[in-house]
């Protein structure tokens, strides 16, 4: 198994190592892995470029490490139960043995299809087994992987493909969720009518529902896998050669390809992973991710799978059939340790009680909770209806540019505090500034928070645009690695996170730019201009309430915005719908033109108690219109 702390102590002594010297401390926990040649150089780093080696020199491969070096111990270890959408359905259990079978077919099969190192491979999948496979047969042939959530539409497939010059997509027929069939092969279809430069399409069949299949572009993962040899040498690659490209929303219209590389990441992934969740041998592990965020990538693939632990894979959703799902479950397969998100505990709180109560849930020893802050009210039930009071809560803090945990309990180590993300793991150094990037030193302080020295999974790049990764992360303050996020550190020295201070509103865990919402809102025909914020929503965490300035004054405005939902879902997708669309004739605007979405942000939160200095606007009478229109109840 991977190194562990045992105690506060431990953490305390392994804290201060890491900070005194970094290099010695990474490359101890390097040591553990599988290097094909072992590194020259820990770490070369500067914030200012931003420019940050890792393992400089080193030559090793992740797949390799994920599943070659258990097989001796634990080949017939199973590394995933996976737990279909039917419950009436058989669930499959594959061992690291036939994980391993499956992934050097597949590494043959993309192989044969001319892919190899370097290249960019787009998988867009439901959660089955066979996107596990598809994403280590990428890393083992050395190509990048980039996956794309498949609740993402056509054109937001398509701009991704396009952006990272993908020449090959790996899907399937269709998808199942709820109740639902999803067609994916068509979106796929519809997408490549953007994407000229795809060469083949891989396909999957899980649904069985008729698709079109286009000679010789498209073939079918079945017949590929049947001639395939079992056998596969796993491709040297350098530390820094990339890993893979995952997209998240910013604050600006266009998505962002983050850019993870190989030998950081791996190391950063496990050593997170087994500290945070303090797996044993015989735990039974759950992320309810998805594959397509980056939750999926280092704590369903990565992290468990270096870890050697077992894991459920799931690929239904938290309220069907029933919104005891889940519970039915962790009771199957007796998990141990349970991780989700703010927005399914919410949701399942609203659904009452008598759902959890007939599950035993004996088995849980640790809950966690990923990608938003998670309100103490969530926290409580989750604590006192799911952990019985009997299981740590390991509230994690992270992002798609960290690669990994950066702050969160050390479950049954860390003392726990509701709402709190508490204490930095070692080897990560965060600061928190003013708005003028000064320290606040101490504790009992609040700003923003960033990180004074990398971390072996920092982002390196945005793909194919590095001054955009420059100006995003690394230059609203100097030497900082600045988050986006406020932050409150109290009296004990502990960490809360406060949520955004950019334009991007977290929705149910998945961030959202507000200028890719309006630009989708304003494609509508009947639309001349919108702005978008983020408001409190009981379940989700934040809704998204746009304002929006359309044509047609008169006109139905039901119609209205039931023609702006389908052109955002056609657009980003479902999981950007706004949840409120007030129809507006102006906005308030500065007199250079400036939107001044702290007023809208304001009233969509209901308080209109201090708007401060609204006779600046440009026409300040649009506020007392927008205000008399609002969707929410107004206080003050």
């Amino acid at each position: 198994m991977a190194y562990k702390i045992n105690n506060l102590q431990e953490y305390q002594a392994e804290y201060a190592a890491s900070v005194k010297d970094p290099e010695a401390f990474w490359a101890k926990q390097a040591d553990r892995f599988q290097w094909k040649k072992k590194w020259d150089r820990v770490l070369d780093w500067n914030f200012s470029e931003p420019d940050v080696k890792w393992f400089s020199g080193g030559q090793l491969n992740i797949s390799e490490n994920c599943l070659d070096r258990h097989l001796k111990d634990k080949g017939d270890k199973i590394a995933f139960y996976w737990e279909p959408n039917e419950p009436s359905e058989a669930g499959r259990s594959i061992t690291y043995k036939e994980l391993h079978t499956e992934v050097c077919k597949f590494s043959n099969v993309l192989k044969s299809l001319g892919a190899k190192k370097g290249e960019r491979i787009c998988i867009y999948m439901p959660m089955i087994p066979e996107v596990v496979v598809a994403v280590l047969a990428c890393a083992r042939i050395g190509a990048i992987h980039s996956v794309v959530f498949a609740g993402f539409s056509a054109a937001s497939l398509s701009d991704r493909i396009n952006d990272a010059k993908a020449e090959l997509v790996i899907t399937s027929d269709g998808s199942f969720r709820g109740n639902k069939t999803i067609a994916i092969k068509d979106i796929v279809d519809e997408a490549l009518q953007n994407s000229p430069g795809v060469k083949n399409v891989i396909v999957y069949k899980r649904t069985g529902q008729p698709v079109k299949m286009k000679s010789p572009r498209d073939l079918w993962w079945n017949e590929l896998m049947e001639k395939a040899s079992t056998v596969h040498e796993a491709v040297a690659v350098e530390s820094e050669d990339p890993l893979f490209i995952l997209y998240t929303s910013g604050s600006t219209g266009k998505p962002k390809g983050v850019v993870h590389t190989t030998a950081g990441y791996m190391v950063f992934s496990e050593y997170s992973f087994s500290n945070v969740f303090q797996c044993e041998k015989d735990s039974i592990y759950w992320s309810t991710a998805d594959i397509g965020w980056i939750t999926g990538h280092s704590y369903i693939v990565y992290g468990p799978l270096l870890a050697g632990v077992t894991s459920v894979l799931f690929e239904g959703i938290p309220t069907y059939p029933s919104p005891g799902r889940f519970w039915e479950v962790v009771d199957k397969y007796n998990v141990t340790h349970f991780y989700t998100a703010p927005t399914a505990i919410r949701s399942l709180m609203a659904c009452g009680l008598e759902h959890v109560t007939p599950h035993k849930l004996d088995s849980l020893k640790v809950l966690g909770s990923v990608g938003e802050p998670i309100n103490e009210e969530a926290w409580h039930w989750y604590d006192d209806h799911v952990g019985k009071n009997n299981c740590p809560i390991v509230d994690t803090w992270w992002q798609t540019e960290t690669g990994g945990i950066l702050i969160s309990p050390l479950a049954g180590i860390t003392k726990t505090k509701p709402s709190y993300a508490t204490l930095p793991l070692p080897g990560i150094q965060p600061v928190i500034v003013d708005s003028e990037g000064k320290e606040l030193e101490g504790n009992d302080v609040e700003g923003n928070l960033c990180i004074k020295f990398p971390w072996p999974s920092i982002i390196r790049t945005t793909y194919g645009d590095h001054e955009r990764c420059r100006q995003t992360y690394f230059s609203t303050y100097k030497n900082l690695y600045f988050t986006g996020d406020g932050c409150r550190r109290d009296e004990d020295g502990y960490y809360r996170i406060l949520g955004r201070v950019d334009d991007v509103i977290n929705v149910s865990g998945h961030r959202m730019g507000t200028a890719e919402v309006e630009n989708a809102i304003n494609e509508d025909e009947t639309v001349i201009e919108s702005a978008v914020v983020g408001y409190p929503h009981d379940i989700k965490g934040q809704g998204i309430y746009a304002f929006v300035i359309c044509e047609d004054v008169d006109k139905d405005h039901e119609q209205i915005r039931q023609s702006i939902l389908a052109t955002v879902a056609r657009i980003i997708g479902p999981i950007a719908k706004p949840d409120k669309i007030q129809i507006v004739s102006g906005l308030p605007k500065t007199r250079s033109g400036k939107i001044m979405r702290r007023i809208l942000r304001k009233i969509s939160e209901g308080d209109v108690s201090n708007l401060g200095d609204i006779s600046t606007l440009l026409d300040p009478n649009v506020v007392e219109e927008i205000k008399k229109g609002a969707l929410v109840p107004l206080k003050g």
